[in-house]
């Protein structure tokens, strides 16, 4: 059976953050039915109409095409001033426009969000959670995933400590799970 491609969307920019730690520890702890790509965001104009023509901006071309393809997606995030940073924000206007073809509709996702405070990133992921119902995200509901005091959750050689990996790992059957379930109808 070929493994499902799900797309990864990492909410900082920043070299080497915490979210691309995650990101890439999400991809070992995935199940051979789901094969995780992530998919820069970085580089995508922020959204404005008057780019929608012809020839929109390559980036937002070449972002598109990914997520098209993709079979589902997880946003992980880190939280901005209890949201979502403009990144991810800016990907979700960029992949739901021009109106009537959203890349996004239909696909199972999911969200990790994280933060070294105490919170784990839960005005980020519930902010995130609102605008991807919106677009017709079908969000895995359970487990959900806010890592908390995330800075204290690396060993010193930049893996996960075991609780948090085994966490990551469960929570990757969980959405491999969850795909299926959204494939089926």
């Amino acid at each position: 059976m070929n493994p499902k491609h799900i797309a990864v969307l990492v909410g900082s920019l920043r070299e080497n953050s915490f979210s691309q730690k995650i990101a890439h520890a999400l991809a070992e702890q995935a199940p051979a039915s789901l094969q995780l790509d992530v998919v820069e965001i970085g580089d995508l104009p922020l959204y404005n109409p008057d780019l929608e023509t012809d020839a929109p901006p390559a980036p937002w071309q070449r972002f598109r095409e990914q997520m098209k393809l993709a079979q589902g997606v997880i946003f992980v995030t880190p939280e901005y001033n209890r949201s979502m940073p403009a990144a991810v924000k800016n990907a979700l206007d960029v992949g739901s426009r021009p109106y009537g073809k959203n890349v996004f509709g239909g696909k199972p996702g999911a969200i990790v969000s994280s933060s070294p405070g105490a919170i784990g990133g839960f005005g980020a992921n519930h902010h995130l959670r609102q605008s991807l119902v919106f677009l017709d995200v079908l969000p895995m509901q359970q487990p959900e995933a806010y890592l908390s005091g995330v800075d204290k959750l690396l060993a010193a050689d930049g893996r996960f400590v075991p609780a948090t990996a085994e966490f990551l790992g469960k929570f990757m059957t969980a959405f491999s799970t969850w795909v299926d379930r959204v494939a089926r109808g």
